[in-house]
């Protein structure tokens, strides 16, 4: 068991890219596909508008969050922790950290998707302010719905 506040919050990296595809493809994209591939994810931490964050306890990742930023909106693409690490404030860490940096930027909210039946994210996101506003029939593929969720951090135009 692992305490808690030796995990470190840090900006991906390029070698990371490998570690957070298979995490995802894991946690986040079983019986979908491979969307968030090594070399998808390897874009992502270059592109100059969107965030990659690593949470690391002794030098393993055990989670990770990627957040695309526009002029007023975010999407936060991925957000995964491992089991062995869950229900311990990592995912609300990593999420804490992207939403500071978004108020910083002026985002007036923060868009996401996930997969109907993860009942725990939705809880998850749910009890951290984010709110229902859609529902996707066929996002994945045309294999599974989605939920869009939405947390308003400021009033926009």
């Amino acid at each position: 068991m692992m305490d808690s506040s030796n995990i470190v919050l840090r900006l991906g990296k390029p070698v990371d890219a490998q570690a957070i595809a298979l995490l995802s493809r894991e946690l986040i994209e079983p019986g979908l596909g491979w969307s968030w591939t090594p070399a998808r994810v390897l874009g992502s931490i270059h592109q100059r508008d969107t965030i990659t964050l690593v949470a690391a306890a002794q030098q393993q990742m055990i989670g990770f969050a990627i957040m695309y930023f526009g002029l007023e909106q975010a999407h936060l693409n991925l957000l995964a922790v491992r089991p062995s690490h869950q229900r311990r404030g990592v995912g609300r860490r990593l999420l804490d950290w992207l939403e500071k940096s978004a108020r910083t930027a002026g985002i007036v909210a923060i868009f996401l998707e996930l997969r109907t039946a993860n009942i725990g994210a939705h809880c998850f996101y749910q009890r951290l302010g984010f709110s229902d506003s859609a529902f996707l029939p066929g996002y994945y593929g045309d294999r599974e719905a989605a939920i869009r969720m939405v947390r308003k951090l400021r009033a926009g135009r």
